[in-house]
């Protein structure tokens, strides 16, 4: 059976959360954080699994998705950092050309809304910028990697990508 091990137990690594695929289900437009850029243009062992299954069905349409401009900057500081400008600007044509997804300028709104996300939960710049843009263009989910934004769960689903990624332990190992 398709995402069972032999013995009928879900795949490791899944941490009783199903997958990550099932969990967007209901949603059609998602708030996507850095990481997920990340960790798919670094080929992460440990989620590159995961970022394939979610970039693919937002280039299949499956799903709509949205990040902010803070994300062509959080991406491409290491590029400029070691004077790789081509790598920046296929990093930016990445994110600008890549089917169904919106890369949104921070706008007034976005800004007033990430400083009342600031104010009530304490997050850093960037952290409530990206939420923002999410909320301001109503998406009703947000993928990321940092646990202390399930914190916003009561006004947008927080999905971490730890909690569908393969232990350590199972990595290379066939399951």
């Amino acid at each position: 059976m398709a995402g069972r091990r032999h013995n009928g137990l879900p795949p490791r690594g899944t941490r009783g959360m199903g997958t990550l695929g099932g969990r967007l289900a209901s949603h059609t437009l998602i708030g996507l954080d850095t990481p997920v850029f990340i960790y798919h243009l670094e080929a992460h062992p440990m989620y590159l699994s995961l970022t394939r299954e979610l970039l693919a069905g937002v280039e299949m349409g499956k799903w709509t998705a949205i990040t902010s401009t803070v994300t062509l900057m959080e991406l491409t500081v290491h590029p400029w950092r070691l004077d790789r400008p081509a790598i920046a600007r296929a990093y930016e044509m990445l994110l600008v050309h890549f089917p169904h997804l919106i890369l949104a300028d921070v706008t007034r709104d976005v800004a007033r809304q990430a400083a009342q996300l600031r104010a009530r939960y304490r997050l850093r710049p960037a952290d409530a910028l990206q939420v923002a843009t999410a909320l301001v263009h109503e998406a009703t989910a947000f993928v990321t990697n940092d646990r202390r934004l399930s914190r916003l769960s009561p006004i947008i689903e927080v999905i971490i990508l730890d909690d569908f990624a393969p232990s350590a332990a199972s990595l290379g190992s066939p399951q």
